[in-house]
Order: structure tokens, then sequence, then C-alpha cells
């Protein structure tokens, strides 16, 4: 439990640096953007965080079984396929937010490819520094 909240955290925080980059990805409730410094900083935060839990299930879902089944293609490309995949489900999650009416917003494919580079370089590197290393067996 204490690790699924440290990672929704760590992706939280992930989405928040991304979306402030501007590149066009935000957040949004009721079809409006939301910021940290404008209006009410706590509906920005449970968005943050609603969107990061909504983000990491289908990210450990979809986003899996995607992979398991492109493995051969992500050989054949280096590994760049994953950008794709990536950009795919922050697309995607984007639409199921757009269901749900709050969460993440973004604009095309290529705000959503630079968004994922974002988003798992500040995730990469957050979880570095704040998830203990686990002792080796």
């Amino acid at each position: 439990m204490r690790r699924f909240l440290l990672s929704t955290v760590i992706n939280a925080v992930a989405l928040w640096v991304t979306t402030a980059v501007g590149i066009g990805v935000t957040i949004v409730a009721n079809g409006e953007p939301l910021t940290a410094g404008g209006g009410n900083l706590w509906a920005f935060i449970l968005t943050l965080l609603v969107t990061a839990v909504l983000f990491g299930l289908v990210n450990g879902t979809i986003g899996r079984i995607v992979r398991f089944l492109a493995f051969p293609l992500f050989i054949l490309t280096l590994g760049l396929l994953a950008l794709v995949v990536n950009a795919l489900l922050m697309l995607f999650v984007s639409w199921l937010s757009s269901i749900i009416g709050f969460g993440l917003h973004v604009d095309g494919f290529w705000p959503g490819f630079w968004g994922a580079i974002i988003l798992s370089l500040v995730s990469w590197l957050l979880g570095l520094l704040l998830r203990p290393n686990r002792p080796q067996d």
C-alpha cells in the first residue's frame, strides 16, 4: 500500500511538471484548465492525484499488454516504439478523462509524445530520489 501511494504521488508530481511546461498537456475540470496558482488548490491537487491513479492503472494494464505484444517491434526499432506507445497511452488517458469530465487533456499526438517523454523522465528522477533502496537477496 505504501508503494502504491508513493508511486501515485510521484506520478502526480510528474504530471504537474508536465502540465507546467506548457506543451499542450493540461489538467482540466468541467472543460476548464486548472492551474496550481489559480482557483481552488485542493481541487487541482485532487484532480492530479485521481489522474495519476488513472494513468497508473492504464499504464499497468493496457500498457503492459501492448508492450508484451509489441516486444518484437521494440527490438526491431531499438526501443523507439516505446515513445510512441507512451504517447498513445497518454492520449488514451486523455480520452478516458474526457468521459469522466476531469483529468488530463492532451491536444494531439505530438504534445502527447513530448508530454510522455517529460512525464517518464520526471517520474524516473523522482523515483530515484524518493524510493528507498531494497536490500538485495
